[in-house]
């Protein structure tokens, strides 16, 4: 759904990423596919191995569908990994140290030569984020 959304608006809009944790593993792979300027804020870096201790089912935390997590559902993660980042350039990290979900190292160290912001403390859900909307806008060139 992403890469055919992607595919039928780029032409006709300047398009810029901004993805949270799961979002901001799949906003680098939809940069390997379309080199879209991406902000990831606390980015999931290896989703693949966090979740593989979820196997089984779940329920949503915000709407209380079940679902079943499955070892194909990791192996779909696994496959939409992207190794190697090539232009850098386009990325700003968003992430604090503080994140109780994420080892916010992995992170620092994926996106090394990207623009970062990185912060002591926080969590998760990135604390104060609303400081950042304007200078995402003009990161993103939109």
């Amino acid at each position: 759904l992403l890469l055919q959304m992607v595919a039928a608006y780029q032409k006709q809009y300047r398009i810029g990423l901004v993805g949270s944790s799961l979002g901001g593993y799949l906003a680098t792979w939809l940069n390997a596919q379309f080199s879209c300027p991406a902000v990831l804020v606390n980015p999931a870096v290896r989703p693949y191995e966090l979740l593989a201790d979820f196997l089984g089912e779940q329920q949503n935390p915000y709407t209380g569908e079940r679902y079943v997590l499955d070892h194909s559902h990791i192996k779909e993660l696994k496959a939409l990994d992207v190794p190697v980042i090539h232009n850098l350039d386009q990325f700003w990290l968003l992430q604090q140290m503080g994140d109780e979900v994420l080892d916010y190292r992995q992170a620092v160290a994926k996106y090394q030569h990207a623009r970062q912001t990185v912060e002591p403390n926080g969590n998760h859900s990135f604390v104060d984020f609303e400081r950042y909307p304007q200078q995402i806008i003009q990161f993103l060139n939109l």
